[in-house]
């Protein structure tokens, strides 16, 4: 189906612009979310009538969303969840749960179809994540998974602590290593073997 796009729609095209798309899409989105008109005589003559507004209004929208996005860029938010000794979280990290977070630390202007979260987060550690304020206007925030409050200060820091965590289990016993011992004896240390006297 091809329509005219009413804002910029990022891989398909900017305000104005003619394009295919296929029917569901523009149906089930483009279409109620005003997003987009369907391309034809009538609709193209009332959208170049209307142009110099609806490109106005994106401008002051874009305005606003980059002043907005001055409190939310480069946020640090962090989240204390259950995990697994290997590191993996019993259950995810989603969307909501970033927007929730985002509202407790006083950034409100943030809704759930703004945060781009390309799958859930399962595990522990820091995390890029993209919130889209606007079209135009995408800036990245920090997100902490941690055990504890003193877990996240240490990644926060830079230090892999399922790394340090592992490093501590392996700094246990070591046994000493014979290569030529056959299997079942045990190794003897060249110093303890007794002497013979002339």
């Amino acid at each position: 189906m091809e329509i005219i796009l009413l804002e910029r729609i990022e891989k398909l095209g900017a305000i104005g612009d003619v394009v295919t798309v296929k029917d569901g899409y523009a149906r089930n989105f483009l279409l109620p979310n005003k997003k987009a008109l369907r391309s034809n005589a009538a609709n193209k003559a009332v959208f170049e009538a209307n142009r110099a507004k609806i490109e106005a209004d994106n401008a002051a929208r874009r305005s606003d969303a980059e002043k907005a996005a001055e409190g939310v860029n480069g946020k640090q938010i962090v989240l204390i969840r259950q995990s697994s000794n290997a590191g993996h979280l019993y259950g995810s990290v989603a969307v909501r749960d970033v927007v929730d977070a985002l509202h407790a630390d006083g950034v409100t202007n943030v809704s759930k179809a703004m945060v781009v979260l390309e799958r859930p987060i399962k595990t522990l550690g820091v995390f890029d994540v993209k919130v889209a304020l606007h079209p135009e206007v995408a800036v990245t925030i920090t997100v902490n998974v941690a055990r504890s409050p003193e877990e996240a200060e240490l990644q926060a820091q830079g230090v892999d602590v399922m790394a340090d965590l592992f490093e501590k289990d392996e700094a246990g016993f070591t046994e000493d290593y014979d290569p030529n011992a056959e299997p079942g004896e045990i190794a003897v240390e060249a110093e303890e073997a007794p002497a013979e006297e002339a």
